[in-house]
């Protein structure tokens, strides 16, 4: 044992040369030709490889790791102790990995999420759009949650039914409208009383006639209220059309946090790579009518902003837990119309943060295009 070991001196040329018979896990190239080898050191019977990957799984590194060692046995010293480093260099954002069509007219689409349920994101949405009309602005309402609609009653248009209007030889959905701001949801089309139950593709197949089958005309922003989670809705919107930004809205509960922060992650995907314009702590703190400078936090304290630091996203509001808005909800007149209130200020404030952040990323950054999401088979999924 001692004399072949003796014997035995391992060369660096000889590791290169064993590198070379193998390939990357993508298969188009040896791991030797392909570069990632950043160093190779060699103390007797000890090798040390010094590798630069982009794939950070744990898959992807066992791959590389187990032939690296395997071929050093086989062709360079069966009883070589091999040791391989890697260091994960950051993706790169491939713009070309975005494909997709504008809605004629629109100039920006912003998507408004929740990770969860009963946050008042709709809520949030109507007196977004609401908001925005009264700062001058072109605004559209796309009712995308399918499963549980509600613009429709907090625009005052419960009952109402669109009509259709010729469109260059083809029939389309015009959308109704109420303070200033168009809108579609599939409450108008389903009776007050009716689930509706629909499988994943029925409910995006539904969305996209809200998005393509009507005519918006010229607007400069068009709200799309998500069903709460990450779902199929939400695949089928990155897939159809080029978002602007996503607007993320929850409550300061470390519950509600958890489930914000998953759609955050969503949005930042390198497959989907929407901007995030930011996160809206709704419910923030709850003031009484008759201690007006109070503050009692029900929910929890600053989740929100602490969230914002944590994922290098900005605070757009911090939205106060009042009755009214309820109130205003549920009789079809959004809170931001009641004057110069706390909360109808706060709710202002949001829709210029909103503005603010949407000219700075398209001052900033190209303008995003529908994702175009590949299966394993590498084929277009749209």
């Amino acid at each position: 044992m001692l004399l072949e070991y003796l014997r035995m001196k391992i060369e660096k040329k000889q590791i290169e040369l064993a590198l070379s018979q193998i390939k990357m896990p993508e298969g188009n190239i040896t791991i030797w030709e392909s570069g990632v080898v950043k160093n190779i050191q060699v103390f007797g019977d000890e090798v040390e490889l010094d590798i630069e990957i982009k794939n950070p799984t744990l898959q992807y590194k066992k791959r590389v790791e187990v032939d690296c060692i395997k071929i050093i046995h086989e062709k360079v010293f069966q009883k070589a102790k091999v040791k391989v480093n890697f260091k994960i260099l950051p993706s790169e954002v491939k713009p070309n990995q975005i494909r997709g069509k504008e809605i004629p007219g629109v100039q920006n689409i912003i998507a408004i999420s929740s990770g969860k349920g009963g946050v008042g994101k709709s809520t949030i949405t109507a007196n977004l759009a609401v908001a925005l009309s009264d700062l001058g602005h072109k605004v559209g309402v796309i009712d995308a949650d399918i499963y549980g609609p509600s613009m429709h009653i907090m625009f005052d248009l419960e009952g109402a039914t669109p009509t259709t209007t010729n469109v260059n030889g083809k029939s389309k959905i015009k959308p109704l409208e109420n303070y200033g701001v168009k809108l579609l949801s599939i409450g108008f089309f389903a009776q007050a009383q009716q689930a509706v139950v629909w499988r994943g593709p029925m409910a995006s197949k539904a969305l996209n006639q809200l998005i393509w089958d009507a005519t918006w005309g010229d607007l400069d922003y068009l709200l799309i209220d998500l069903p709460p989670g990450t779902g199929d809705i939400h695949l089928s919107l990155v897939q159809s059309l080029p978002v602007t930004g996503a607007v993320v809205v929850t409550t300061p509960q470390t519950i509600a946090l958890a489930d914000a922060r998953k759609g955050v992650n969503m949005f930042q995907l390198d497959s989907i790579n929407v901007p995030v314009l930011g996160v809206v702590e709704n419910m923030a703190y709850f003031t009484p009518e008759e201690l007006p400078e109070n503050k009692y936090y029900i929910f929890g304290k600053e989740g929100a902003r602490v969230l914002a630091e944590q994922m290098n996203i900005d605070l757009l509001g911090e939205i106060p837990l009042v009755q009214s808005v309820r109130e205003a909800a549920d009789i079809g007149r959004p809170a931001v119309l009641q004057g110069s209130t706390k909360v109808a200020n706060a709710l202002s404030d949001l829709a210029k943060k909103v503005v603010q952040n949407i000219d700075k990323r398209n001052n900033e950054l190209e303008k995003t295009k529908a994702v175009e999401l590949t299966n394993k088979a590498g084929c277009s999924t749209k």
